[in-house]
């Protein structure tokens, strides 16, 4: 029964990467996606034999304490957990290159669409509108900044006015 725990999803994987493999290498990105995010439900379930993997090893592990033949046991029980970890790492490693090229080409596709967005005409005169909008901000800013400096130049001279035309006798 064991066995058929860990072939089943073998095979399944197997599948998909030849089926990945035969399809074209220009794909639609919700295409791709869709691919990733089944690549991740196969990693969830690796993850999971992976968990309970570790489950049994650690059970087995608790029990060899029990025995007078502690070494031993510990040895067997890590060959038993080597022997169902090592095909799932090998599962892992291999979706692990299929979705970094499947992130990549998703990747590659948005970065090509930025491109594109940025080279056409409206997005050219918007970037236009909003460089001379910034200058008018930039140009009202500093005159701004130069009236306030006047005023601040200004301010002792203005203050010596107000106290001479505002005497009371």
């Amino acid at each position: 029964m064991r066995k058929s725990v860990f072939l089943r999803p073998l095979l399944l994987f197997g599948a998909f990467l030849l089926a990945c493999s035969f399809s074209s290498l220009v794909l639609s990105t919700p295409a791709e996606e869709a691919q990733l995010e089944q690549l991740d439900k196969i990693e969830r379930d690796l993850e999971l034999q992976r968990d309970w993997a570790k489950y049994r090893w650690d059970k087995t592990n608790s029990e060899c304490y029990q025995k007078y033949w502690v070494n031993d046991c510990l040895k067997d029980s890590r060959a038993k957990y080597r022997k169902e970890i090592d095909p799932i790492r090998t599962q892992e490693v291999e979706l692990h290159e299929v979705q970094r090229k499947l992130r990549a080409s998703i990747k590659d596709q948005r970065d090509a669409n930025k491109i594109a967005e940025r080279a056409s005409p409206e997005k050219a005169a918007e970037r236009a509108a909003n460089q001379k909008e910034f200058e008018a901000k930039q140009k009202a800013a500093s005159a701004r900044a130069a009236d306030l400096e006047q005023r601040r130049k200004d301010a002792p001279r203005r203050a010596q006015e107000n106290k001479a035309g505002t005497q009371l006798d």
